[in-house]
């Protein structure tokens, strides 16, 4: 597998079916353990959204608004938690992705799951893969969302794109894992995730 062959197929083929969910625990759970200690996470889920250009598939994400008091200019995915009103997780993230980004939920085909992803905020997100319709129009919830923008996914399978920070925190040595594309920085629990797809794009070729 090369960094321009990846096609809507392939990533099906390495992500979770939809009729099999991902559970607990989190991939990263270890990780975090000694942080969020055994209290139960809440319920989350974005979408992790793709749509097929002339060059390959890209990726599509959101930047935050600046004056938000949680991850304020930060990149990430379009989601948040799961409400009660929700089905499931495919729900909350078809919901999340028209609230934040105006893109109706019929112009999104869900076709997978990546693992669970628990945050340093307490939350377990489950990663909902998605197809969008290449003619999507976004319009963003200016509350929230100041820009939403596409990344090839070829970036991501190129190795060197991908950056180790190495920090300290809550006592030991840790690691960030970082994506820059131009003047985006890509990190955290979205960069995580696609670490994630990377690994299981891996082990499924």
């Amino acid at each position: 597998m090369t960094a321009t062959d990846v096609s809507l197929d392939a990533l099906a083929r390495a992500a979770r079916a939809l009729d099999d969910p991902p559970g607990e625990p989190a991939w990263n759970h270890d990780e975090l353990a000694d942080l969020l200690g055994p209290a139960p996470r809440k319920p989350a889920a974005v979408l992790v959204p793709f749509v097929t250009r002339a060059e390959g598939l890209a990726v599509i994400f959101t930047r935050r608004t600046e004056h938000l008091n949680n991850h304020a200019g930060q990149i990430s995915f379009p989601g948040g938690r799961i409400e009660p009103s929700d089905a499931d997780a495919v729900a909350a993230a078809l919901r999340e992705v028209h609230e934040e980004t105006g893109i109706q939920p019929r112009q999104v085909r869900p076709f997978g799951y990546l693992d669970c992803y628990e945050t340093i905020s307490n939350f377990r997100v489950t990663p909902v893969l998605g197809e969008v319709a290449s003619d999507y129009l976004a319009i963003p919830d200016p509350v929230e969302v100041d820009e939403v923008f596409e990344v090839p996914l070829s970036f991501f399978l190129t190795a060197e794109n991908k950056h180790i920070r190495r920090i300290h925190y809550r006592n030991r040595p840790r690691e960030v894992v970082e994506f820059t594309y131009g003047d985006y920085l890509i990190w955290g629990a979205t960069a995580a995730m696609l670490v994630n797809l990377i690994s299981r794009l891996e082990r499924s070729a």
